[in-house]
Parts: structure tokens; sequence; C-alpha cells
């Protein structure tokens, strides 16, 4: 069986294809992953065969665009918030990153299928091109979920937008969430569907670098700070971790911020209770924690529940805002805004969540059996098989 996987360029929509394509490969099935230009570099570290396609989008600039105005936390049992609508009729920012992205792999994208054949096409649920170009070429397409699933609201709005592309192709009534849709996510995070899911346990991957060695036991509690990729990218004033990081040496724990090697500039007027620790995967540092303070990215959050580890989040962007809203609503983590993040705040929340015996470890601990629980990556590997008929 030959599998094409596809993801726009956004490391961390790469990394989540990364187990299933490893599985599929494993089972003796020949795997391409196929992304834009500027994700060449990535895609070579996965170690496993790829293909550049279409043209780079400035999609950077286009999150700029629909990072969340400062004001309250929403209440768990609120809707998850929605990108801010662009100017011009052009619909949400979100959409139109969707579809620029979209636009700028279809082609190279369908050629691509049309000349290596796969059996089925795998996509992560902001990569459009994917479905088109599975399509295009009479194959299943399979979403593959990063988190929960954020862009089931939008399906009809999608469906409509994606029509006029997919018709250059060839193909007429388009379904985005075409055959079935690969979840990693804990039961508990997942949302009511009425489309074929294929739950698969949750298994980092965040580049492949140097493995990080075992922090040593502290007779503390420890707190690990991460703030991603994406917000340093967006903005300097967006990446929190060292400002937050600061604010939790007064929380009574050891404090340790995970950065990349971007980042480390920005690390100015850090105290001395700060351990900083560059390029370490999360996988590797976790074991030795007891609390995950983060910026609400679905595999910070998805790995911090793999350790069973509760979380304190202060989310920025509305994906960031609709991961962080489930962890709260299962009791494994709190939320705070920009603005509500005060030293006071995050020093009063991470106390509460550093309880071992208080309702937050017994909630992530729940998730994570949940996750465990779920069938792997080979299993899901052996279900697409049978997806296309062998």
């Amino acid at each position: 069986m030959r599998v094409l996987f596809s993801t726009w360029a956004w490391p961390s929509h790469l990394y989540a294809l990364v187990p299933l394509a490893q599985a599929c490969r494993a089972r003796g099935h020949e795997v391409l992953i196929a992304s834009q230009p500027r994700l060449a570099e990535e895609l070579a570290r996965t170690g496993l065969p790829t293909a550049v396609v279409g043209t780079d989008v400035d999609s950077v600039e286009l999150v700029r665009g629909y990072v969340l105005p400062s004001g309250p936390a929403p209440a768990p049992s609120s809707p998850a918030p929605v990108p801010a609508p662009g100017s011009g009729g052009q619909g949400p920012r979100a959409l139109r990153m969707v579809l620029d992205n979209a636009e700028s792999m279809a082609g190279d994208l369908v050629a691509l299928a049309r000349e290596w054949r796969p059996d089925l096409v795998v996509h992560e649920p902001t990569a459009m091109a994917g479905p088109i170009a599975a399509a295009a070429v009479g194959v299943p397409a399979v979403r593959h979920l990063y988190g929960t699933d954020l862009m089931l609201r939008a399906r009809g709005p999608l469906t409509e937008a994606l029509a006029p592309l997919a018709a250059r192709f060839g193909v007429i009534a388009l379904d985005p969430f075409g055959t079935a849709t690969v979840d990693p996510t804990p039961t508990t995070l997942q949302v009511p569907t009425d489309y074929r899911r294929l739950p698969m346990r949750y298994l980092p991957f965040n580049g492949m670098p140097a493995r990080q060695a075992p922090l040593s036991p502290s007779g503390r509690p420890r707190i690990c700070v991460t703030w991603g990729h994406t917000m340093a990218r967006l903005a300097a004033d967006r990446f929190l971790g060292a400002r937050v990081a600061a604010a939790l040496t007064g929380a009574g724990a050891e404090v340790v911020l995970a950065v990349s090697a971007a980042q480390r500039p920005l690390l100015d007027g850090l105290p001395d209770g700060v351990t900083v620790v560059v390029d370490a995967a999360l996988d590797d540092l976790l074991p030795a924690c007891d609390l995950v303070v983060a910026h609400g990215g679905a595999g910070t959050v998805l790995t911090a529940l793999s350790h069973g580890l509760p979380l304190l989040l202060v989310p920025q962007l509305p994906d960031h805002a609709g991961h962080s809203k489930q962890v709260a609503e299962t009791g494994a983590g709190e939320v705070l805004t920009r603005d509500e993040a005060t030293p006071e705040q995050l020093r009063a929340a991470a106390a509460r969540l550093l309880d071992e015996a208080g309702p937050a470890r017994a909630a992530a601990r729940k998730l994570q059996h949940e996750l465990r629980t779920q069938p792997s990556p080979a299993e899901v590997a052996t279900a697409l098989e049978a997806l296309t008929g062998r």
C-alpha cells in the first residue's frame, strides 16, 4: 500500500502525522510526506521519504490576524472562541489561511498523486489540498487530528469555500472530512461527531532533537514552563514563557523553562530560580515534573496529559483557547487570559494544581489512562489497510 501524507508548512502539524507514518512504513507500506518548501528541513528530520509541493504562504502573518483580544477567560461551559472576521467580506481569517494554503499546494499535490498513485491520502485537518488530491485520483482521504476537532463547526463553510478549487481538478461534491478521522485525543477531550473516528494512542514527536538527560530528582515540586514555537514567531511580546517562569519562582517549586534556540535571546532578566533547557523534547523532561504551564498548543497539552500532569494554560490564539477550554472542562487544568496571568494569579493557580491530592491531578491521570488504552499507531495502520480494501 502507498500512503501519501500531507500538511502545510507548520511544524507541529507535521509532527502529529509522523507516528502514524512511521507505523505504516514499519508494516511494509510505502509512505511519502508532502508539504511546502518552508518545511523542507523539518521534513528531512523525520527520516521519512518526503516531497516538496506548492509555494510558501505567509501563514505567520495570517495567524497574527486572529490573535485573541484581551479579556476574561470564557467559562468552561461557554462555546470555544472562533477567529475574528476578516475585512472585505473575506470570512474568518482562519478560513482564509486554510484556503490560501490549499491554493498553494493543490496543483502540485494532485500532480504528485497522479504520478505516485497512492492508495490513500492522510492529511492534517487544515491541509485541504489533501482531500482534493485524494478525490482527484479516486482514493480515500483520511483526516489526522492533532488535538480536539476544532474544525468541526467549520464543516459547512469549508465545504462551500473549497468547491471552486476542487472543481479545477474535476472534483465535484468534495467532502473535506473524507472517509475517516484519526483522533489522538483522549475520549473525554473528543467532540461528538457523525463521522467515522479512528482513535489512536498519542505518541509525542517534536523533530527528533538530541535526547535530553533526565532531570535529577528534586526535593520540591517541579514546574515545567513551555511556550511552544508559534507565539514567539508571531511577536516577541506574545512569548510569555520568560515572564511566567519568573513569576512562578515564588510558588515554592523548582521552575524549568523549556525553550528553542531561537527563543533563547528572549530570556533577558530571568531570576536565578529558573533553570533553562534549550531544544529538549518535552517527553524527556516531563517524567520529572509535576505541572506544565503553557500556551495551550495541542501537542503540549497532549504530551503533558500523556504523563498524567495537570496544566495551567494562557492561550492567545483561538485554537489554543479551544484546547484549553476542553482541558478546563475535564478538571485537569486551569485557564488564564494574558491579562489575568499576573504573578499573583499564576502562583495561586500553580499552588492549587500542584496539590497531589487535588482534583486536577486525578483528572489528568484519568486522561492519561484514556490515552494509554487507545489503539496504537500500528493498529490504526492496519485499519487504514481496511479502508483501501487491502
